[in-house]
């Protein structure tokens, strides 16, 4: 909630300030001519000229002098937290002198916390008319009052919420694939999920025909399964024999069906899978894979294993690493230029 602040000027000493009710928010300022301040010099350290009450955040103010308090008055007094600025102003320039600064703090009508500020002190005389704030007799306070109110509620609305469920687009498109009928839309699909299949079903060479027909060699069924699967569903096949060795295999080929048809996505989640099965047996078939087939995070994590273990002599005895010799010799050779970096 925004605070209450409104600021008063007060010429000489026996002015009196008259406010009209205010809001939150409420800036005025009241001036009114009063009597000379010499003729209240003397009156006693235990007198003092009060001006009249005003209203600032719905609780009643008034300034007295001397010297110069702001007081928090009985009315409708309760705790209020709220700062001020007492100030005197410069007959020549109109501006402001800060006399006192009350930072924001609790102001209680029961205790001295009604008054700001919490000091006795004030300029002499002397210094007034050097200031410029005293001429002709006259002085003029201004007192501004900001007034912080409790926070409240302005309006209650009950939260509506509508859970959305995830999206089922794959369990329709898996389906879709699964129906015996109207499969035209296969075209489709890998043409949207492949440039490759893209450029074999509709590309240059395509033009003028009426058959939509791509031959797919050097794939195993069950592995076009897979990648078709993946292409509608962005997902891989359930395998019972996840993890295990006919599963391993299965990702093997799919990294060589995905690099064959750029299918990225695929390509890098088989990736993930193999580098987290690496181990002696597989290290050295799976650093072949990844060389053959452009795959430089999955070989760095081969070289990886092979290098910063101390399992070179158990891989070099695997056929693994016997194949790797003569399927991919270059791999061997990075394998053995990182190993002597190491020493």
């Amino acid at each position: 909630m925004p605070p209450s602040r409104r600021f008063f000027r007060l010429w000489a000493i026996l002015c009196v300030v008259e406010s009209s009710p205010c809001g939150d928010t409420d800036d005025g300022v009241d001036e009114y001519p009063g009597d000379g301040a010499s003729k209240h010099r003397g009156m006693g350290h235990d007198k003092f000229v009060r001006s009249g009450t005003f209203s600032v955040g719905g609780h009643s103010w008034s300034i007295r002098f001397y010297p110069v308090y702001l007081e928090l008055m009985k009315e409708g007094a309760k705790l209020v937290r709220a700062s001020c600025d007492l100030s005197l102003i410069n007959w020549s320039t109109g501006l402001p002198s800060l006399v006192h600064r009350t930072e924001l703090r609790m102001f209680n009508y029961g205790d001295v916390s009604r008054y700001a500020p919490q000091t006795s002190f004030f300029k002499k005389r002397s210094e007034l008319e050097a200031s410029g704030c005293l001429q002709d007799d006259c002085l003029v306070i201004e007192c501004i009052v900001t007034v912080v109110k409790e926070p409240r509620v302005s309006e209650t609305k009950f939260l509506r919420n509508i859970e959305v469920p995830p999206s089922d687009i794959g369990e329709h498109l898996a389906e879709l694939l699964e129906a015996e009928e109207g499969a035209d839309h296969i075209g489709f699909a890998l043409a949207m999920r492949s440039s490759v299949f893209k450029a074999e079903l509709y590309g240059p060479m395509r033009e003028g025909s009426t058959q939509q027909l791509v031959t797919i060699e050097d794939m195993q069924p069950a592995v076009f399964d897979a990648l078709l699967h993946f292409i509608y569903t962005d997902s891989l096949l359930d395998n019972d024999d996840h993890g295990g060795d006919v599963h391993i295999e299965m990702i093997r080929h799919l990294v060589v069906a995905a690099d064959r048809y750029a299918v990225d996505r695929l390509k890098l989640i088989c990736q993930s899978i193999l580098c987290q099965k690496i181990d002696v047996e597989t290290v050295a078939t799976t650093l072949a894979l990844a060389y053959q087939h452009n795959c430089p995070r999955l070989t760095d994590a081969c070289l990886e294993f092979i290098t910063s273990s101390n399992a070179m002599d158990a891989v070099a005895a695997t056929q693994g690493y016997k194949d790797l010799k003569t399927t991919c010799p270059s791999a061997l050779a990075d394998t053995f230029e990182k190993a002597m970096s190491l020493t």
